[in-house]
């Protein structure tokens, strides 16, 4: 049984432990009722003791998008789940911001399901993509010129964020879905190919497994598995060798915004930093920047290229700033990674 299947893979790998709260991102389809439904399963079965909450957010894009949050209403009230919603005009913020719709919408679920984890005590964040989903960002990555990390894909945990589905298949979901009569909300946008990853969806990967390999998603599983080791290693010793090079950290917490309204500060030092292999420069810094901000988005190729260049100069009192929250100083002999 699918259950069963999504049971054990829980236990494995230790994704939710007794006393876990966890939020729930729920849109109302496939994918997220599946694991809505077997969670609580799992809980009214006492075979894992934790707490729960759904979140669900309205973008207010779709016409259909009131009757899904009716939906997820109902099925939460059915199970006795408490619920969270979330309303947001996400075309009028991407057209504001000059973004991608999906990027927008992206930032204000998760957005989201951050402030109903702090709001209800919680610890985790379960998000239900599936193995279909993790595929479908391998090959996007790909497309993009991706390194190890992008072959990755989607981890099924990484920090607060869990995913129970991630091994599991869109077909299996369905299966299950249909022999446990269970209704569930169908996203009419999914089907609409002007959108990168519903090209991959609906045309690549499709292509790909009619065309050359019918076993493509379990393929990308390999690749994926195979990827997590080498970046598992590659990350352990980033952090030995950072340890090595770290003179100072200045107002560095696990709050983010802290660190970046309070001038954090990460003092590496210059000498040892360039004698390193060019591959563990580029970790250091990236490594260094999550620190202070909690992510390394907005730092390209070329920034870290022109962050090494910079120090391998040694020149005193120069810096760069590769995005507007950044600040690389070159002086005295060391380092100095900042907010500003």
């Amino acid at each position: 049984m699918l259950e069963d299947k999504v049971y054990n893979f829980i236990i494995k790998y230790n994704l939710i432990k007794d006393g876990d709260r966890l939020v729930l991102g729920v849109s109302g389809g496939p994918d997220s009722i599946c694991m809505l439904h077997i969670l609580n399963s799992i809980l009214n079965k006492k075979l894992i003791n934790f707490k729960m909450v759904v979140c669900h957010v309205n973008h207010g894009i779709r016409e259909n998008a009131k009757i899904d949050e009716k939906f997820v209403e109902d099925f939460c009230r059915e199970i006795g789940v408490e619920y969270f919603v979330k309303h947001a005009n996400i075309k009028e913020i991407a057209e504001i911001q000059k973004r991608g719709l999906e990027e927008v919408g992206r930032d204000i679920r998760y957005s989201f399901f951050n402030e109903i984890l702090y709001k209800t005590n919680s610890n985790k964040i379960a998000i239900a993509h599936n193995s279909n989903d993790r595929a479908e960002t391998i090959v996007m990555n790909i497309l993009r010129g991706t390194g190890i990390r992008g072959l990755i894909g989607i981890e099924k945990i990484n920090g607060k964020y869990i995913r129970p589905l991630i091994e599991i298949s869109r077909c299996e979901i369905e299966n299950y879905l249909k022999e446990n009569n269970i209704l569930y909300r169908h996203d009419e946008s999914n089907d609409d190919n002007i959108y990168t990853r519903n090209k991959i969806r609906n045309i690549v990967i499709p292509y790909i497994k009619k065309e050359f390999n019918p076993n493509i998603i379990e393929t990308m599983k390999r690749l994926s598995d195979i990827a997590i080791e080498q970046e598992n290693y590659i990350q352990k010793q980033t952090e030995k060798i950072y340890k090595e090079l770290c003179i100072n950290e200045i107002n560095i917490t696990n709050d983010y915004l802290y660190n970046k309204n309070n001038g954090s500060q990460i003092i590496i030092n210059l000498t040892k930093f360039n004698n390193q292999d060019i591959l563990i420069q580029k970790r250091i810094i990236l490594y260094a920047i999550q620190k202070i901000f909690g992510t390394t988005k907005g730092i390209e190729k070329i920034h870290l290229e022109d962050i090494i260049k910079l120090c391998n100069r040694n020149i005193g009192n120069k810096f760069l700033c590769p995005n507007k929250f950044t600040k690389i100083v070159i002086k005295k002999k060391q380092i100095v990674i900042m907010s500003v």
